[in-house]
């Protein structure tokens, strides 16, 4: 079968493009909000919605449990019938945002996962946080879309599948949340 090595190697040639140095500084910006106390959001739509709940537990429990300083992190994407009333009472474009309305405050993260980078109740959410002095940062796709250059810090994975993207945002996430469940490994005693 040839769909499967080509699809490994468009991969391996994809992770290529995840820039170290921006996700160096979305450590940063975690590990501050953590030690602060500050809220973390996190919003994205089908795929992206699941790598936003799959990030979520692993910050919630992987880099928290049993350590003296942990995240407050919530998926925005977690609480269905919030969702679905916004969605049916307002607009889908609004769901994140006005979750954001009831909950975050200046100096809280806001994280953003889209492969096209123009899912418009992302973007909603990047400009709400924004425009309260919420810290931004987006995972996006194939040229940045209307996220990247929105978001405060743009993680981009620069190619068009959208299979690849998404797979490739999964790992610029475990790398972050693994530096935290590793890398921070309190120390233990022998």
């Amino acid at each position: 079968m040839i769909f499967p090595q080509q699809y490994k190697s468009e991969l391996l040639q994809a992770i290529e493009s995840i820039d170290l140095e921006k996700v160096g500084r979305a450590i940063e910006i975690l590990a501050q909000a953590r030690d602060k106390g500050s809220r973390i959001f996190v919003c994205g739509n089908g795929g992206s919605a699941s790598t936003a709940s799959h990030f979520t537990t692993d910050l919630v429990k992987g880099a928290s449990y049993g350590r003296p300083a942990r995240f407050r992190i919530l998926a925005l994407t977690d609480s269905l019938p919030t969702i679905t009333a916004y969605s049916n009472d307002v607009s889908y474009e609004c769901v994140f945002a006005e979750q954001l309305k009831n909950f975050a405050e200046p100096g809280d993260v806001v994280i953003a996962i889209s492969s096209s980078g123009n899912s418009p109740n992302v973007l909603r959410a990047v400009e709400y946080g924004n425009s309260i002095g919420c810290r931004t940062i987006a995972l996006s796709g194939q040229k940045g879309g209307r996220l990247g250059p929105l978001a405060q810090l743009n993680i981009q994975i620069a190619h068009t599948h959208t299979g690849r993207i998404e797979d490739l945002h999964m790992v610029v996430l475990h790398m972050i949340s693994y530096y935290f469940m590793e890398e921070e490994r309190p120390h233990q005693k022998s």
